[in-house]
């Protein structure tokens, strides 16, 4: 017999649609199997993407501004921060922030100074001093990442040039500091000596990043460059662009100006960044692989529709549906269950995450704390995008939609008169 045209894609699409009707609760089934896939792989990528914001934005605020420039020699034992190898042979910081604001695309010159400190007559005994000027850097920063605000819990921090001190919680809570107190403490200047320093505590941080709040004792950068006997020059110089995404070429420019003496960085070479990035792409594997380990519920219906339905598809085909025809069938009920799944998938990913980014979650609940060597803060922010959702749907559609095409094309090769006799 030969075959006639039954009609166009609507017609097929019509039947198709009719067909996942008829049995309404193994169509929930499939339903259900690709919606719990797809609002996973939505809800892990608002995940990943949060982390991804907030490991790049703690490195680029704490770490390495978007350009990072220290001396080669520093670089070498950044490990012990060095106060003895300034930046561009000890030229001054105010030479540097004016060949460095003369490029096109530099929002912000920043100095800083990092030294290790003995503390003395209290219960902890070692931190980090962190030299910076206040005022410029937060009309840069927002130091606690999940207020968006300076990140002062009580006081104020220090004045320029002035004989004081800010520390974290953390460290107050241990050490129990307070407002007011004296820290009595130990440094090494340039020079290689011993210096004896005691700063009146005027502010309390909370940064909301563990290895700030626990170790880091902020001081003024002219107060500290003077201490440890670095003239004019810096130890640090940190560089933000206008735009981040930029700022390989100011990279560039800077290694041009500076020489082979001096080791100029992009923020995106930094080791965590790197890492997640990359985990970025191994999750989106692990994504795809869920997607697919779901769709074998659609895989295993659309079998089991060909096999109950041996005689409507040999009733098909005796009256004159070609067997292009009855696969396609068969594919658009894929389809439509794929399709309906991934966008209620979609739909509750979105209402989640959309919940969830305006309340950030507490790391600690996961990882029980003590991530202090990871530059992330405290808390996840999950990313709210359209975008996110779009891949979603787009890839828990495509991706059903081909797993169950191998099955649908078994139905072209059932005989009707064999179909018929069953």
């Amino acid at each position: 017999m030969s075959s006639m045209k039954i009609g166009g894609a609507g017609t097929l699409i019509k039947i198709a649609y009719r067909n996942i009707l008829r049995n309404r609760r193994r169509t929930l089934f499939c339903i259900s199997a690709a919606a719990i896939a797809v609002f996973f792989t939505v809800f892990m990528q608002a995940w990943m993407v949060g982390m991804k914001d907030n490991v790049e934005e703690v490195v680029c605020t704490f770490d390495t501004g978007h350009v990072s420039v220290v001396s080669s020699r520093y670089e070498a034992e950044k490990e012990y921060y060095p106060v003895w190898f300034p930046v561009a042979g000890g030229l001054s910081v105010a030479e540097l922030e004016r060949r460095a604001l003369n490029f096109s695309g530099v929002k912000a010159v920043l100095p800083r100074i990092t030294a290790y400190a003995t503390l003395q007559d209290s219960t902890v005994k070692h931190a980090f001093l962190w030299g910076i000027k206040a005022r410029e850097e937060l009309a840069l920063n927002n130091f606690n990442l999940t207020r968006r605000d300076s990140g002062l819990a009580a006081g104020r921090y220090p004045e320029p040039e002035a004989n004081e001190c800010a520390i974290g919680v953390r460290m107050a809570e241990k050490a129990g500091l307070r407002v007011g107190d004296r820290l009595p403490l130990k440094t090494v200047s340039a020079q290689f000596s011993d210096k004896m320093w005691s700063p009146v505590i005027t502010g309390i941080f909370r940064f909301d990043y563990l290895k700030y709040d626990e170790d880091a004792i902020i001081v003024d950068f002219a107060r500290l460059q003077r201490l440890l006997a670095l003239e004019e020059g810096t130890q640090q110089l940190f560089i933000y662009a206008e735009d981040a995404s930029q700022s390989r070429n100011l990279t560039a420019q800077f290694k041009t100006l500076l020489g082979k003496d001096n080791v100029v960085r992009d923020w995106r070479d930094n080791y965590f960044v790197i890492l997640m990035r990359q985990s970025m792409m191994i999750f989106t594997v692990v994504y795809l692989v869920f997607l697919i380990v779901a769709s074998f519920l659609i895989v295993n219906t659309v079998v089991m529709i060909i096999h109950e339905r041996i005689k409507e598809i040999g009733m098909m085909g005796s009256l004159g549906m070609s067997r292009a025809e009855i696969v396609r069938v068969f594919f658009f009920e894929a389809v439509f269950l794929s399709v309906l799944g991934s966008l209620a998938g979609c739909v509750a990913g979105g209402m989640v995450t959309l919940a969830l980014s305006f309340f950030p979650l507490e790391l600690d609940i996961f990882t029980g704390g003590g991530m202090k060597e990871f530059p992330i803060a405290g808390t996840i922010t999950l990313v709210f995008d359209p975008v996110i959702l779009l891949q979603g749907f787009v890839f828990g559609v495509l991706i059903t939609s081909i797993c169950t095409l191998f099955p649908s094309l078994k139905s072209a090769f059932v005989e009707p008169v064999e179909a018929l006799r069953r």
